[in-house]
């Protein structure tokens, strides 16, 4: 605050007032005007002028906000803005710190795109879980459109060229204009009713948003919600974007490309199946090839059935002899083993009078050991006894001395832990005394 007329003021204190009154004056409000000199910042901040035919304004839109934006305004553009008048202190200069930001007269409807996009993701609808697979080769196709429409040609065009074996549907309906929203979700509720096609294409050519806003209509987003069927959304132009292309289970970027997401390439399809074709040719070539000299080789090792009834008969004299051996060895071994372990138990065999005599001795040398381990711990027993009567207290009150307990009753034992007038109990051999303090020596 200006005090007089003759304050002096620093330009920092001049810009903040200057800063203050602007922003106390002038309220949070739109401005629309034309993008020039739009610079990005690397900080993420966007720095631009504002200008109509007769003024400009610089205009700052930072990081935390801009963020939130799904498009880049370009130079040239025509933009609306919701911002705070302000001033930047460190060169005085005046500009908008911009809040938000819309194409110049469609903030309306996209304002009402943004709330009806969040309200529709909030319950679901644009799930991921929640989209279809396409038939991969789908015998009957449905397509909700305007039969007057180009988008129509250029998709049954597309259709007749990639695959002309599908039957095709037309749901005929408004594409835009009052109504078109109404009379589009009828005609996908006629095809869920109906159930006479495999996919369903929703589409329409390009134009401006308000051509396609029939498309970002609520009613028309739950119709194909509810459609039992697997839905293709092709409207406008590769960069529009309408509720309807986050609610179908498929978005293409224009009615062409939604007819071929649709529907198999009937040329791929006969390249893959000619491929298949030579592969299996191949194979089973292979595969002969592989049986005719199986076939050989098994004829080679065929042989009359005499001779192998003979080699048979050879092979079994043989192993009938080997079985022999092998007896005879097996026999022979299982003798000279139990010989050796008859000698071997014969020297094994204990001398019980010796082992009498043995143990005889050791039960003696037990009990003279026996004997001496207790008059040994008797011995020792005594003379812990003595030990132990020499050093009961009561023992050593025997002999003339006391115990001196304080009036807490804790065993005296320095001259300094007591005080004139402290009442202490002294106990003697037999009974004590309780007496009072009346001279301490150090």
């Amino acid at each position: 605050m200006i005090q007089a007329a003759s304050d002096v003021l620093t330009v920092t204190q001049l810009n903040r007032l200057a800063r203050k009154a602007i922003e106390g004056q002038i309220p949070l409000c739109w401005v629309s005007g034309e993008v020039s000199n739009f610079t990005r910042a690397p900080s993420g901040h966007w720095y631009f002028t504002l200008k109509d035919a007769q003024a400009s304004v610089r205009c700052a839109m930072f990081k935390n906000r801009n963020q939130f934006l799904d498009w880049l305004p370009r130079e040239g553009d025509h933009i609306e803005v919701r911002a705070v008048a302000t001033l930047y202190e460190a060169r005085g200069e005046f500009q908008l710190s911009i809040e938000t930001l819309r194409r110049a007269g469609l903030g309306a409807l996209f304002e009402a795109f943004s709330r009806l996009k969040e309200k529709l993701e909030a319950e679901g609808l644009f799930d991921p879980d929640r989209k279809r697979e396409l038939p991969r080769m789908p015998q009957t196709i449905g397509i909700v459109t305007s039969a007057k429409a180009a988008a129509l040609r250029d998709v049954l065009a597309t259709l007749r060229r990639r695959w002309p074996a599908a039957s095709v549907v037309l749901y005929p309906t408004l594409v835009q204009g009052a109504g078109a929203a109404e009379q589009i979700a009828a005609a996908i509720d006629k095809a869920s009713e109906r159930a006479e096609c495999e996919v369903l294409l929703i589409v329409r050519g390009g134009g401006s948003i308000e051509d396609l806003w029939a498309f970002n209509e609520e009613i028309v987003a739950r119709a194909i919600a509810a459609c039992p069927i697997p839905t293709v959304s092709g409207v406008g132009h590769e960069t529009d974007f309408t509720i309807a292309d986050f609610v179908a289970d498929q978005r293409a970027p224009t009615p062409t490309g939604a007819a071929q997401l649709a529907t198999p390439d009937r040329v791929e399809l006969a390249q893959q199946l000619d491929h298949l074709t030579r592969r299996l040719q191949f194979g089973q070539r292979r595969r002969l090839d592989n049986l005719a000299q199986r076939v050989d080789g098994l004829s080679r090792r065929l042989t009359h059935p005499a001779a192998q009834l003979a080699n048979r008969r050879r092979q079994l004299d043989h192993l009938g002899h080997r079985l022999r051996h092998t007896l005879d060895s097996q026999l022979q071994q299982a003798h000279r083993r139990r010989d050796q372990l008859h000698a071997r138990l014969r020297g094994l065999r204990p001398d019980l009078g010796s082992l009498a005599q043995s143990l005889m001795y050791l039960r003696q040398r037990q009990q003279r050991s026996q004997a001496n381990r207790l008059a040994s711990l008797a011995a020792r027993l005594d003379a812990l006894g003595s030990h132990l009567h020499h050093l009961n207290p009561r023992a050593v009150l025997e002999r003339g001395y006391s115990i001196v307990r304080d009036e807490q009753g804790r065993i005296v034992r320095d001259s300094k832990d007591l005080k004139m007038g402290s009442e202490i109990e002294v106990t003697l051999a037999q009974g004590g005394v309780g007496a009072l303090v009346n001279r301490i020596k150090a």
